[in-house]
């Protein structure tokens, strides 16, 4: 027997799903409101409903406004393609491309651009309900949202380089319990994901790149997940950005350039920062703040190189080197088995002539630094016009380097009571040992001819 919760938007008879999809799916959600109407129907009366979008292109005119639980909405493919990359090739030369746009199945977000607005209002997709319970077990997966151009001021005059147009994928903005993003592609948004007070959240297997942001967790939330995604966000915005959240769990993410941050915390506690691979052309790669406590960070591979594309080549954070790779404020948090690479043009250093900070304690006590591996190298920070080879070339190139002091451990004399060990030679390390601990990483003997 069929069931009469599953949808398909083509099949809808109410609108046209190609020209205006959100005011497809806001058509077939008042459905299941109404037929859904009552509370309790032999131990159940609302299992909510499937929405599938299959492969093609369809425009969204009209936010999707979803205020029901147990919704799901499926496509048939995450359909990313580099949007950065087609709009810095010259438009002679699209008609030789083999494709132009992202695919499977895609929303194209086709609300107007106007920056400084309230993010939700340039939302594809807003999750809001007030009362009890929370809203709950809305899915999100494999399909596409495209938020087509960026419209501020980019480098090289070109707006498409800028990641701002003031719209967004999906924005929750009332507390949720069990939401699931899942195998989606997100781009050309200048925010991604920003959702808040999330419980048990899982954020999972997405590709999401060539955003202004990438995975924003505000106001609170716990026990919630992000893994095994593909991130990269532009240079004023986060790869993943949360606040206010406890038992966050951060694991097995390949996040790539150009985000400000490739995780930022803020008052974040008891959560895990684990076998990551994180590549930044800035510092402040990850960023622990407003007293981030009690956390893990740990078994992550750190990259630092130099933006090697020609359209954002010289473009950067604003932070110098002695802010630091990865920064603590905070306390009890344990830092342990992580490896750093800062492959770093020596002329480039900001400010001059001074060594680079890889992990740096800015306040807080309790704080356990173990067991971290540190290569510091002295690279030709050159650019390419070709956006792929330009960068597995820097990725691959271990030849013709020297190598470059760094600082591998800095503690802020705010930061006492703490544990460093095994995680930098005696002359790579700065701290005071009267309120600190620290047992240096052995050094080889001198040797002469």
């Amino acid at each position: 027997m069929l069931s009469n919760n599953r949808y398909d938007v083509t099949e809808w008879p109410h609108g046209d799903p190609f020209d205006d999809i959100g005011e497809v799916i806001n058509s077939i959600i008042a459905d299941v409101r109404g037929r859904q109407a009552t509370g309790s129907v032999r131990d159940g009366g609302k299992p909510g409903a499937v929405i599938y979008i299959p492969p093609g292109d369809y425009r969204l005119r009209t936010p999707a406004v979803i205020d029901i639980s147990f919704l799901r909405i499926e496509g048939a493919g995450h359909g990313f393609s580099s949007s950065s990359i087609r709009f810095n090739v010259p438009e002679e030369e699209w008609s030789g491309l083999h494709e132009l746009w992202p695919g499977g199945s895609r929303i194209l977000v086709d609300l107007p651009a106007q920056e400084g607005r309230d993010e939700s209002e340039g939302a594809a997709f807003l999750i809001d309900r007030s009362g009890n319970p929370r809203i709950s077990s809305v899915e999100f997966s494999n399909f596409c949202i495209d938020g087509l151009h960026f419209t501020g001021e980019g480098t090289g005059g070109n707006p498409e380089n800028s990641y701002v147009n003031g719209k967004t994928g999906i924005y929750v903005a009332s507390a949720n319990d069990s939401f699931r993003v899942n195998e989606m592609g997100f781009v050309y948004l200048e925010h991604a994901l920003t959702i808040y007070n999330a419980d048990a959240l899982s954020i999972h297997d997405n590709f999401i790149a060539e955003c202004g942001s990438g995975i924003e967790l505000r106001g609170w939330g716990q026990a919630s997940k992000i893994t095994d995604n593909l991130i990269g966000a532009g240079c004023n915005g986060h790869s993943v950005y949360a606040e206010n959240h406890g038992g966050l769990l951060i694991t097995a993410n390949n996040v790539f350039p150009r985000g400000g941050s490739s995780v930022r915390l803020k008052g974040v506690t008891r959560s895990s920062v684990t076998n990551n691979r994180l590549h930044s052309f800035y510092p402040g790669m990850v960023v622990l703040e407003a007293n981030s406590s009690e956390n893990l960070v740990a078994t992550n591979h750190f990259l630092r190189d130099h933006e090697p594309w020609t359209p954002f080549f010289g473009v950067d954070n604003g932070l110098d080197d002695l802010f630091g790779l990865l920064t603590v404020a905070g306390s009890n948090n344990s830092v342990i088995g992580n490896h750093f690479s800062a492959l770093v043009e020596r002329q480039s250093i900001r400010p001059p002539g001074v060594p680079p900070v890889i992990i740096r304690l800015l306040s807080g006590s309790g704080n356990y630094v173990s067991s971290n591996h540190f290569v510091g190298m002295d690279v030709d920070a050159t650019a390419k016009d070709s956006c792929f080879e330009a960068q597995v070339d820097a990725l691959l190139a271990i030849d013709d380097s020297k190598t470059l002091a760094v600082m591998a451990v800095v503690v802020d004399p705010a930061a006492t009571g703490n544990t460093i060990l095994d995680s930098g030679r005696s002359d790579q390390v700065s701290l005071d040992p009267s309120v600190n601990a620290f047992r240096p990483t052995p050094s080889f003997a001198s040797t002469g001819e």
